[in-house]
């Protein structure tokens, strides 16, 4: 117990030392402004990557096209434009709406055309080309409520939606004091949220209200009285990328010249819109590719974190087992900060913080968030598993001249997996389901697809209870299958 608090408060002492090193006396002399090359770069690799929230009609949002998910609307038109100017490729990387300027600000995206409001606290932060559409702020409600509700001032004590992140957000926070906020990350969960009278009314913006009254049934608009900061939508880029910010300005004012939005790309979502309409009346049968897909990254991302999560768990395992005292607290201290911070928090920090040094892909990402959260609580069954067996199974081996290494790998570890094999199968379950926080960072995985399903038929319930449904089947297959190898080793 001693040496724990010895090594515990020598971390500790790091850290503090660390957060002063930074407080120095000496003058630091301003560090020459960065070239401006944002611009070169993205012409050098030929993609523009824009980054989009695409559960925003018609501004972005997904549309099955022949069996297979893609992002349109009006924002990824507008994307197309600046990059046909610019001669190179559009990439569109889908994530939450809070994670746009996160992924902005660590070099993953390039740009965030998400019908993002250009506020003045938001533009300290990043720099935004012109306005390129305005609209209003509207109030979602259920059509039996139209008579009751008028603006934001009527809802004193209910409580109002907004996405996660939002202009709306804000505007509730600031000027609706009386009523209570409600945020969740996408605008499908605020819908149903809405149906199953979760709160009272959603607050969107006017074009967003329009498409989702007219595809959704039971509810209405009304306006919501906010009065808006802001000049509109706009593009944002790095707080440097001013070549980039003009060469989108010059894309934007040939839109607003030929008045491309109106006469071309809100039309051409509001077919989209149409055709996605027009699917509610079709089975989820119509979509079993989207689950296919997902269902294969589930599998995909969890079976290569459960390996790389076992043999990194076993070797931290064994290193808390060592007498040597640096590996020993090497070993503790990487368990018990993992198990002591939150996955979503680790995978943030993998795809987003260490962005920063290396472009590290999302698929990847997770998976190495996964495999690195698993290890820490797979070290500790397996450490409890060799704990169990008795000091006389080691004694007896090494009396009978084994080695320490032999010792551990044919007595003490075949009896060590018999003990913790239930265990073990209960970490490899949890895994599976803990693997759905890919989702956040744009893997597709099952929970992916089935919001991509939700969006697109305007369908809040069904898609969950499929994917409920097919998450019972992979985890009742493996338990099944964990439980099969138990029998076998159950013999003395």
């Amino acid at each position: 117990m001693k040496k724990s608090w010895k090594w515990l408060a020598g971390i500790l002492a790091l850290m503090m030392l660390l957060a002063l090193l930074p407080q120095s006396s000496e003058p630091v002399q301003a560090a020459p402004a960065p070239r401006d090359n944002y611009l070169k770069k993205v012409k050098q690799k030929g993609e523009l990557v824009m980054g989009t929230s695409p559960d925003f009609p018609p501004y972005e949002f997904v549309q099955n096209i022949d069996g297979k998910s893609k992002v349109v609307g009006m924002d990824v038109e507008i994307g197309r434009k600046i990059a046909r100017d610019l001669g190179v490729k559009l990439i569109v990387r889908t994530m939450d709406f809070d994670s746009l300027l996160v992924a902005l600000e660590t070099g993953k995206i390039d740009m965030v055309i998400s019908g993002m409001s250009a506020t003045p606290k938001r533009a300290k932060s990043v720099a935004f080309s012109e306005a390129y559409y305005k609209s209003g702020q509207d109030l979602l409600i259920r059509t039996t409520d139209k008579d009751k509700y008028h603006d934001y001032r009527s809802f004193v004590g209910q409580a109002i939606g907004a996405q996660t992140g939002s202009l709306q957000a804000t505007l509730i926070k600031e000027q609706a004091k009386k009523t209570k906020l409600k945020t969740m990350d996408k605008d499908s969960d605020l819908i149903l949220g809405l149906k199953t009278n979760k709160f009272d009314a959603v607050a969107v913006d006017t074009a967003t209200a329009s498409a989702f009254v007219k595809n959704t049934d039971g509810i209405t608009a009304i306006r919501s009285g906010f009065k808006v900061d802001s000049n509109g939508s706009a593009i944002a880029f790095h707080k440097g990328a001013q070549s980039l910010v003009k060469a989108a300005n010059k894309s934007i004012a040939e839109i607003k010249q030929q008045n491309l939005i109106n006469k071309q790309y809100l039309p051409q979502a509001g077919k989209y819109l149409a055709d996605s309409k027009s699917k509610t009346s079709n089975s989820m049968w119509a979509y079993k590719d989207f689950f296919i897909a997902g269902v294969g990254y589930t599998l995909f991302i969890s079976a290569i974190a459960v390996f790389f999560g076992f043999l990194l768990g076993a070797l931290l395992a064994l290193m808390r087992l060592s007498h040597n005292h640096l590996i020993h607290a090497v070993a503790t201290a990487y368990i018990e900060f993992v198990r002591g911070t939150p996955l979503m928090v680790q995978l943030l920090f993998i795809y987003f913080g260490l962005g920063l040094l290396v472009n590290i892909p999302a698929l990847l990402s997770g998976i190495i968030a996964v495999a690195l959260n698993s290890a820490a609580y797979v070290a500790e069954v397996i450490r409890s598993g060799i704990n169990s067996i008795a000091k006389g199974q080691t004694e007896a081996a090494r009396s009978l001249g084994l080695s320490r290494k032999k010792t551990m790998r044919y007595v003490i570890m075949p009896q060590a997996m018999k003990n913790i094999w239930p265990a073990l199968g209960n970490e490899f379950v949890s895994l599976i389901k803990e693997s759905s926080i890919v989702s956040v960072i744009g893997v597709t995985d099952l929970i992916y697809q089935s919001r991509v399903v939700q969006a697109d038929t305007y369908r809040g319930v069904m898609p969950l209870v499929i994917t409920m449904v097919l998450y019972f089947i992979i985890t009742f297959s493996l338990s099944t299958l964990m439980k099969h190898f138990e029998r076998k080793m159950d013999h003395d």
